[in-house]
Formats: C-alpha cells, sequence, structure tokens
C-alpha cells in the first residue's frame, strides 16, 4: 500500500480543503496517487501549479496524478492537456465523497472521463466537509466560501462560485470539538469573509457569528479572522473589536489600493477615505490593533500619481504586514483587456512597496521591544503575538501552547523572546 500524496499551492482555504480531501481520500481506499490542489490567483500560480506537476510526475512515476482547486476549476483543458495528468477534479467534486469513492475504482486510469468540473455557480450548499482543524497549533475554520463580487482583476468567483455560508449553530459546535481538543486559538476563514450570512435565514451578519462564538464557546483562549472587505464591517464586528479581549487584536485588510480612480476600475466597493477611516476607528476601538493587507502595484493604467497614493496608503492607514502583488492579467478578467503598465514599472513599483511594508515591520518591531506578550507556540523556537507577530525563542518551547514572554529584541522580521 501507497499511501496519497498531497501538493497544496494558494491560500489557507487550500489547506484546509486538503485535509479534508485526505480523510475523504482514506475513507475511499485510494492508493498510489497524487493530488495537487492548485491557485488560480495570478497567471504565476497557474505557472507553478504545472511545474509543481511536472516535479511530482518525475518523483512519483507509476502514480496517477489529480490535479484539482482553482486553477483546475477554471482552467481543466490546461492541466488535461498535460500528459503527466491522469484526472481533473472541480473545487466542488473535490469536496464529495462519491468522487473519491469513484476515483479509488480500479479503472482510474482506464476509461474514466478524464476531467469532472461542472459548473461551480451552480453550486448553492455551502460544500464545506468539516476538518475538526488541521495543524497542532492553531485551527482553521471554513465559515464561507465563493464570492459574489466581480472585482475587474479577480478570477476567483469562477474557481469558487457565488458566496455560501455555514451557519452559526454548525460552526459553534465544530469550535466546541476544537476547544476540547486543546487548540488555543481558532480562525474563520473564507473567501470574502465579510459576506458571511447574506444566504442564512435572517441575513445575519459576520459580527454576528464572531459574538455567538465568544459567548458559546467561553473555553476558546483565542479567535481570530482572516482577511475581511473593511468596507462591509458592520456594527456588531465593530463592537467585539472594541470589546472582546478574546478576539485577537490584527486585521488582513483586503484594500488593494490606494487611489480612487483605480479602485473604481477595479470596481472596488471603498474608496481610499474610507480605508484610512475603517483603521482610524478600528484602532480607536481597539488601540494597538495591528493591519495586514492585500495592494496591487501595476494596475492596468495605473500612473506614477496614483501608485503614489497605494505608496502612502501604508502610512496614512498604520499598516504593518504588507502583501504586494505585481498585477497579473487573468485571462477572462475586464481588467486583461484594459490598458497595461509596463512590466518593469509593474516590477519597479511592487519592490518600493514591499520595501515600504519592511520599514513599516521594523517600526513596528521595535516598539515591541520590552513589551509582555502572550504567545501561542507554533514549533519548538516559534510563535506568535496576539497582533500576529513572529516570536522566536532560544530554547524549545511545547508547541500549541499559550506562554507569556517578555519581548527582547528583533532580527528584522521576527520578535526575539524570553519565557517568563
Amino acid at each position: 500500500m501507497k499511501p496519497p500524496v498531497f501538493a497544496t499551492l494558494g491560500c489557507r482555504l487550500n489547506a484546509y480543503e486538503t485535509e479534508a480531501m485526505k480523510e475523504l481520500s482514506a475513507q475511499a481506499g485510494l492508493e498510489n496517487a497524487v493530488i495537487v490542489n492548485t491557485c488560480a490567483v495570478t497567471a504565476e500560480a497557474v505557472r507553478k501549479a504545472k511545474q509543481e506537476i511536472r516535479k511530482l510526475r518525475r518523483e512519483n512515476p507509476d502514480a496517477a496524478i489529480i490535479v484539482t482547486g482553482c486553477a483546475a476549476q477554471t482552467e481543466p483543458e490546461t492541466f488535461a492537456a498535460m500528459e503527466e495528468v491522469t484526472r481533473v477534479i472541480g473545487n466542488h467534486e473535490k469536496m464529495q465523497a462519491e468522487t473519491w469513492q469513484g476515483i479509488a475504482a480500479p479503472d482510474l486510469i482506464g476509461e474514466t472521463e478524464k476531467v469532472q468540473v461542472d459548473d461551480i455557480m451552480s453550486v448553492k450548499e455551502t460544500a464545506g466537509h468539516l476538518i475538526d482543524g488541521f495543524g497542532r497549533h492553531r485551527a482553521y475554520v471554513q465559515v464561507q466560501n465563493g464570492c459574489d463580487h466581480r472585482c475587474t482583476f479577480c478570477i476567483i468567483p469562477y474557481g469558487r462560485g457565488n458566496s455560501r455560508s455555514v451557519p452559526a449553530g454548525v460552526v459553534v459546535e465544530q469550535i466546541k470539538r476544537l476547544v476540547e481538543r486543546g487548540f488555543n486559538e481558532v480562525v474563520l476563514t473564507g473567501v470574502d469573509l465579510t459576506s458571511w450570512g447574506a444566504d442564512l435565514p435572517g441575513t445575519p451578519r459576520l459580527g454576528d457569528l464572531v459574538m455567538r462564538i465568544l459567548r458559546l464557546v467561553p473555553d476558546l483562549p483565542r479567535l481570530r479572522i482572516s482577511s475581511i472587505d473593511s468596507i462591509e464591517a458592520d456594527e456588531n464586528l465593530m463592537l467585539a473589536i472594541a470589546s472582546e479581549p478574546r478576539l485577537m487584536p490584527h486585521l488582513h485588510l483586503s484594500l488593494q489600493h490606494g487611489d480612487d480612480m483605480i479602485l473604481k476600475r477595479m470596481k472596488r466597493r471603498h474608496l481610499r477615505d474610507d480605508a484610512i477611516r475603517f483603521c482610524e476607528e478600528a484602532r480607536r476601538l481597539r488601540p494597538g490593533i495591528v493591519f495586514g493587507a492585500d495592494i496591487i502595484a501595476g494596475f492596468p493604467t495605473e500612473t506614477e500619481e496614483m501608485f503614489a497614493n497605494s505608496l502612502k496608503l501604508v502610512e496614512e492607514c498604520g499598516l504593518t504586514f504588507l502583501h504586494v502583488f505585481p498585477f497579473s492579467a487573468r485571462k477572462g478578467t475586464p481588467a486583461a483587456r484594459m490598458p497595461r503598465v509596463q512590466g518593469p514599472d509593474i516590477k519597479a513599483r511592487a519592490a518600493r512597496l514591499r520595501a515600504a511594508g519592511q520599514e513599516a515591520l521594523e517600526r513596528h518591531l521595535q516598539a515591541e521591544i520590552g513589551a509582555e506578550r502572550l504567545i501561542l507556540t507554533e514549533g519548538p523556537r516559534l510563535g506568535r503575538t496576539e497582533y500576529f507577530t513572529e516570536v522566536s525563542f532560544d530554547t524549545d518551547q511545547p508547541e500549541g501552547s499559550l506562554m507569556r514572554v517578555r519581548i527582547t529584541g528583533h532580527d528584522g522580521t521576527r520578535l526575539l523572546g524570553q519565557p517568563l
């Protein structure tokens, strides 16, 4: 027996779903197979997926190679045309037990249909195979999938489908089980997290879910929410930020740009002043709160003046953790038809944004020296503060535990901590 090999590219949601596929494939008795869970967020992500598939074929010459994930959903023909690939399955299909039962059948490499990718837009249910945590330190809970928005640069709705939510009661019961298993931190994940609840009875909001979790799972030490659209932050979410110490003081914001004209061309739902106001209000409600953000460099039609507005946003919003994406045209999106910025300019602007992000991170690290922080350990010598800042230790610590440390310095990337 040779158990399946899994390779995961892309986001945390993909990592979560890989854990689901491990369970489903094990239940089906799948052997001697390689499963590649792809990402489609950029053209580079698709290129890396193909590169990974070729590498895995060389390493596993006799195995069936099954390709799934967002790139498989949006470009099934690309992967079906690769001689290394045995089967292509869609994002909905990969979460279905019957899919894996069919793949595990003896005729996998025989006459079975190579491509099993249906219309993701027709999927109405949440399709969430509940995984009671993965990793040994924090647990990720998928509460939402898909996206109803159509930003002009984004291919993800075509890979994930329309927005659909996991009911609050199901989420709460899952988190209770995770706490019973000893997890000290839970992270709520989704494709468009702030749209949670719009498709549920009574149209609850994300803040309602957060407050309900904290009320009904009193033994949960730490709750995080992953990337949010700040313009969709509701009243209860802001109340939780202000009043719930177990909700961690770190938010990752989907900002994308700092210029109003580019934001309109992106078909975003906020303007730069909205982003600045949100950060100011969140910081007023929770002094010390830390922000990360996604920003795209070199979006079509971006001038140097427009780019400068993104650069200024790092300071005006007080951003600490920057995820910089050089613009990558995705076939089938409106942005792919817009006038392009020259490649060298995109690369140079991305580098300037990353440099600004590094300076912001170093300011944050410097300001932390001397503070006492409650760390969740992620490895023998690595943990994160409440603000999601990495901390290194000189001695081994028990993984997955909460421990109080004093911050003694930093190395430009991580804090250095001394256990108390």
